[in-house]
């Protein structure tokens, strides 16, 4: 009896090998199918635009190109003042903020100095800032924070805010910053606009790419197991109710292809707006640079100096920055690295002597600093979705970009060879990059840093990002909007 059990689950064992195997290849084929099939149109539209070969007019609403590149009235109030409700789970008020608040308060304050009526439902902040919140000008966005635990999110207390307030006069639009707002209540809104920082198929993309950053004797991680098999049910759910969304803002050309080729979203409803940084903010200062430089510690001989910024975690690529610089300073004894950013690996970073300087999280104003400071700024990460701020704030400091080539960067940020390089991300393409970086040298790297600002200036603005949400926003309230120019 026990030898006829054993014979009758074999076939279920083979079922679920195969099954598990099927998944696999489809994962390992399709990733690098999408990356070849998405990165030259990417490509070729920002190159055609940047020299602006092929003007654009007609319903805004079919444009497959980012918004950015176009032209906006910037001198002249908006046509028709906006009531705008905005769903984001944290809002930078004390705290050092991520990417996704830092992008919602550069946007919607730039909005509510438009003169539009903004209205910002979130989470408690921490500590006591009432007496902060009161103080805010009447052209900072109006903040409803619910109550409940600090930085703790719950869309259903910030919902019944939304629709009190929404009972005294309607809002013309309605943002969420990702998935602030659920599905099955954002889907009820026509006039709902969801702006995407990462989509799960992009988050499947960088658990691979952060499993191939094990070292051969080091075994698969059970969290990578777990993670590849709770992200493929999750992509597949996106597609299905992604569609039930009204509009959708995508912040890479990459991330648009993919909601219009992959989640089959209507091209209407895709939207590609770059996120901006505040040009006030960061900006070209070889005197504050070069302070910078002399108090935390680099020499006078320093050939090179590189920068890195944001979280220090895996995802963000310092498994990848740590191993291969650990490998370069051995031939490289003059060229300095500085750390910008908190996180698991900032001791390791220390433990690579003194050619790494470790400074911890900054303020804006001490970023603007750390950038100037730098000849190139380096960002290794593993996550193909999203865009970091880092990268547009370097450029508009007038640095060129060394990046992981994922089409997100290529076919956004470095859309032109001269403003950097590029590397697949893994340690020997990495040090080739790094090699050819120090060969090139600091003046050819300005050069290349200025044509970056040029760039920067024109596509990366918190201004030039405000007047595209603006123009969008107006076209969901009226369609008479959506006609350019």
């Amino acid at each position: 009896m026990a030898s006829s059990n054993n014979k009758t689950k074999k076939p279920t064992s083979s079922f679920q090998f195969n099954l598990c195997t099927t998944l696999f290849f489809i994962v390992l084929f399709t990733i690098p199918a999408l990356f070849l099939l998405h990165t030259p149109t990417t490509t070729s539209i920002c190159t055609t635009l940047a020299s602006h070969v092929k003007p654009f007019s007609g319903d805004l609403r079919l444009a497959e190109f980012a918004w950015n590149h176009l032209s906006f009235i910037q001198d002249q109030p908006p046509p028709i003042v906006l009531k705008i409700a905005v769903f984001s789970r944290k809002w930078p008020i004390g705290t050092t903020p991520g990417g996704m608040e830092r992008h919602a308060h550069t946007l919607h304050t730039a909005l509510a100095r438009r003169g539009h009526q903004v209205h910002v439902f979130t989470s408690p902040p921490p500590g006591d800032t009432s007496i902060n919140l009161q103080a805010s000008p009447p052209s900072s966005p109006q903040l409803h924070c619910h109550e409940g635990e600090p930085g703790r999110w719950r869309y259903n207390k910030a919902w019944e805010q939304f629709v009190k307030e929404n009972q005294q006069q309607p809002f013309d639009v309605v943002h969420s910053e990702s998935v602030a707002l659920p599905h099955f209540v954002a889907r009820n809104l026509p006039n709902l606009a969801v702006s995407w920082h990462g989509i799960a198929l992009e988050s499947l993309q960088s658990d691979i790419f952060q499993d191939l950053t094990r070292r051969a004797d080091e075994p698969m991680s059970p969290a990578f197991n777990s993670s590849i098999q709770g992200v493929l049910p999750k992509v597949l759910n996106e597609i299905r109710f992604f569609k039930n969304y009204a509009h959708h803002v995508a912040i890479s050309n990459s991330c648009g292809e993919i909601l219009r080729d992959f989640y089959q979203i209507p091209n209407k409803r895709v939207h590609v707006i770059v996120n901006g940084v505040d040009e006030e903010d960061f900006g070209k200062d070889v005197k504050l640079g070069n302070e910078f430089r002399s108090k935390i510690g680099i020499p006078s001989n320093a050939s090179l100096v590189l920068g890195v910024a944001g979280r220090l975690v895996k995802d963000k690529g310092h498994p990848l920055l740590h191993e291969a610089y650990s490998r370069f300073i051995t031939k490289h004894p003059n060229v300095y690295l500085i750390v910008a950013g908190s996180g698991p690996w900032e001791n390791r970073y220390r433990d690579l002597g003194d050619q790494v300087l470790v400074l911890g999280s900054m303020s804006p104003s001490m970023l603007k600093a750390f950038y100037n400071a730098i000849d190139i700024f380096v960002n290794p990460t593993l996550r193909p979705q999203g865009l970091d701020l880092t990268l547009m704030e370097a450029m508009m400091s007038g640095k060129p970009i060394l990046a992981s080539r994922f089409p997100s960067i290529k076919g956004t940020i470095v859309v032109d060879d001269e403003f950097g390089f590029m590397f697949a991300p893994n340690v020997e393409s990495f040090l080739e990059a790094l090699e050819a970086v120090v060969e090139e040298g600091p003046e050819r790297l300005a050069k290349r840093g200025k044509a970056c600002r040029e760039y920067a200036s024109s596509m990366f603005t918190a201004r030039k990002m405000a007047l595209a949400y603006e123009r969008l926003f107006l076209c969901i309230k009226d369609e008479t909007f959506c006609t350019y120019p």
